[in-house]
C-alpha cells in the first residue's frame, strides 16, 4: 500500500487529469475561441468613409472549432448572423489542419482519462508493473499535455499564417469583402492552454512521489534506548 503523502499526491494528480479532461471538452463545445472587429471594406470605399464615419462599417465576429457570429455593420446597421464551421465552411479554410486541430484535442482528452484511472490506481495500491505505476502516469500525462499543445500551435498557426478569421468572415459574402482590424484569443483558448500546464503540474507531482523523504523519528523511539546502545 502506498504511505499517505503518496496516496494524497496520486489523489490530486488524478482529480487535475479529470478536470483537464472536462475543460478540454467544454471548450470544444464552446464558440469563444476567437473574438475580432471586422471592417466592411466594400461599404467604406463606396461612400468614402473617413474616420468618424468608419465606425458604422465596423462589425464583430466571434468563432470557436464548431460554430460562431459576426455582426455585419456595412453602413445600415448591424445584421447579426450565426455559422457553423461543418459541413459547408470548413472546406473553404485549410480542412485537414481544422481536423487535425480538433483531432489532437480528443487525443488528449483520451490520455487525460487514462492518466486519471492510473492515478486512481496507484492512489490505491502500488501496481507490480512500471507502465502502470509513476512511469506509466508520466507517460499519459507527457502525451495528453503534448497533443492539447499541438492543438494550440495549430489553431495559432491557422489564425496567423492562414488567416482564419478572414476567411471565415468572407464566407458566402458574394457582394460585400470584409477585412480583420483586430483579433484575439479567447477563454476557450486559455483553458486549453491552462489544460497542457496542470498536465506538466502533474509531471511534477509524480516526480515528487518519488522522493523518498526521510522518516522523523518519534520521542518513543528515542526514548528507548538500551544499555547495550549505550555501550556502542
Amino acid at each position: 500500500m502506498p504511505g499517505c503523502f503518496k496516496k494524497t499526491l496520486f489523489a490530486l494528480a488524478s482529480l487535475i487529469s479529470f478536470v483537464s479532461s472536462v475543460l478540454i471538452v467544454v471548450a470544444m463545445g464552446t464558440p469563444k475561441w476567437m473574438t475580432g472587429k471586422i471592417l466592411c471594406k466594400t461599404g467604406a470605399d463606396l461612400v468614402n468613409a473617413t474616420d468618424p464615419e468608419l465606425v458604422k462599417f465596423i462589425g464583430e465576429i466571434y468563432y470557436g472549432l464548431f460554430r460562431g457570429g459576426k455582426i455585419r455593420q456595412c453602413g445600415l446597421g448591424g445584421r447579426r448572423s450565426k455559422f457553423t464551421i461543418f459541413p459547408h465552411m470548413v472546406k473553404k479554410l485549410n480542412t485537414g489542419l481544422h481536423v487535425m486541430i480538433i483531432m489532437f484535442l480528443c487525443v488528449a482528452i483520451f490520455f487525460s482519462l487514462v492518466s486519471f484511472g492510473f492515478c486512481i490506481l496507484n492512489a490505491i495500491k502500488v501496481p507490480y508493473r512500471a507502465i502502470k505505476g509513476p512511469a506509466g502516469v508520466c507517460l499519459w500525462n507527457f502525451l495528453a499535455g503534448g497533443f492539447i499543445v499541438l492543438a494550440v500551435t495549430s489553431f495559432m498557426a491557422a489564425v496567423k499564417l492562414h488567416h482564419l478569421t478572414e476567411r471565415i468572415a468572407n464566407f458566402r459574402e458574394n457582394v460585400f469583402k470584409f477585412v480583420i482590424l483586430e483579433e484575439q484569443f479567447e477563454d476557450c483558448f486559455w483553458l486549453c492552454v491552462a489544460c497542457a500546464t496542470a498536465h506538466a503540474v502533474n509531471l511534477l507531482l509524480i516526480a515528487i512521489s518519488g522522493i523518498n523523504f526521510p522518516k522523523i523519528k518519534t520521542k518513543t523511539e528515542e526514548a528507548n534506548v538500551t544499555p547495550e546502545d549505550i555501550m556502542y
